[in-house]
């Protein structure tokens, strides 16, 4: 016998003596916790988005549509990026007056090819606020899990208000569980027993996101 047969045996006798419940899952767990802490604006809900995604050193920007294409030039060319990966399904016109060389989000990149690349640009699927926490699914305009992995800068775009809601519970009720779900809260980091903090030990070490709205352009740096 396997450890996998004596681990599932021991789970079937375990639950012997317990009645059989049928109940549909969404139904049977209880859900009348919070779904949101407070009673904020829009405009507080993307406020609190932008502090807390600078409180975990991510720099945060805001501009409206027609200035995008120009901003994420400019973050670009601040960083001395050449080579960008593009998802397919990007708007066109996000990278149309940026001076660098697209490298197109295809099965065939491998990981070294990718690391060789200077920045990815996204979109995302939602951001929840309270948590300064973006998600991407793989859509078209996101790409590939290992793109926003792999290259050292990312460039997330969020529309705002469409894309921002107060908290993860209501961030997953917009997700499909089914998708490949990457949540990112900062750029990646982590710490030692000393508490080094060591930042693109497993995704980007410099995470650039830009809220695009109807305001007038203001920068939050962390």
């Amino acid at each position: 016998m396997s450890s996998r047969e004596r681990i599932l045996g021991r789970v079937e006798r375990a639950l012997a003596d317990v009645p059989r419940d049928d109940t549909p899952y969404d139904q049977a767990v209880e859900r009348t916790y919070l779904r949101e802490h407070g009673n904020r604006s829009v405009a507080e809900t993307v406020d609190l988005l932008a502090e807390n995604l600078a409180d975990y050193r991510a720099i945060v920007h805001r501009c409206v549509e027609a200035e995008l294409p120009a901003t994420i030039a400019e973050l670009l060319a601040e960083r001395g990026s050449r080579t960008v990966v593009v998802p397919s399904g990007l708007e066109p016109s996000w990278l149309a007056v940026a001076d660098v060389e697209q490298i197109a989000d295809r099965t065939e990149n491998t990981p070294h090819e990718l690391d060789r690349v200077d920045s990815v640009v996204t979109a995302c699927a939602v951001a929840a606020a309270e948590t300064g926490t973006i998600v991407l699914d793989g859509g078209p305009d996101q790409g590939r899990r290992r793109i926003t992995l792999v290259p050292d800068h990312h460039i997330c775009v969020v529309r705002v208000p469409d894309q921002v809601v107060s908290s993860v519970p209501q961030a997953l009720q917009r997700l499909d569980p089914a998708r490949p779900l990457t949540w990112i809260s900062g750029p990646s980091a982590t710490s030692d027993i000393e508490l080094d903090r060591v930042e693109g030990v497993h995704g980007p070490r410099t995470l650039e996101v830009v809220l695009v709205g109807g305001q007038a352009s203001v920068d939050v740096k962390s």
